[in-house]
């Protein structure tokens, strides 16, 4: 399970430009992205296969054009439970919030690519703990929850 990319941008709702490396800051996402801040959806994620299923059906798409700020292979994120803390990297850790959301318009990236895959396959997470990542650096999933973390949810 690895790190396949990284993405951010200014502005919400748009493909993202992607990056070889970014930090990940505690309790607001990553540095210089329009979707870090305090709230649960700080850090969005997505499996490669999604995007490399959107693409055998015909859309024109990579990475970062659905706006996910990482994308992921090897790890099935449909299947992991909210709560589950997964680690990035040397050190940074994160914690799932939110799987799929509501668009109540269709925003520029459907438009642009014909669809939106990140309403039903998108995952979201809050930062717990902070540092850089990189393309290729390897993903862990925590097995020995420690939930008391989680208070302010």
């Amino acid at each position: 399970m690895k790190i396949e990319s990284i993405a951010i941008s200014k502005k919400k709702g748009t493909r993202k430009a992607l990056v070889d490396e970014i930090e990940l800051i505690r309790d607001h996402g990553l540095d210089g992205d329009a979707h870090a801040g305090k709230w649960h959806r700080q850090v969005s994620f997505l499996a490669s296969e999604s995007i490399e299923k959107a693409r055998s059906q015909g859309l024109d798409v990579t990475f970062g054009d659905f706006a996910e700020n990482i994308a992921t292979s090897g790890l099935d994120w449909l299947n992991l439970p909210l709560g589950t803390r997964i680690e990035l990297g040397e050190s940074a850790l994160v914690e799932i919030t939110q799987i799929g959301k509501e668009c109540h318009n269709k925003c520029a990236i459907y438009y642009q690519a014909g669809d939106c895959i990140m309403p039903r396959e998108g995952i979201f997470a809050r930062v717990l703990k902070g540092g850089k990542i990189r393309c290729n650096d390897a993903i862990r999933i925590v097995k020995d929850l420690d939930h008391t973390a989680q208070s302010g949810r």
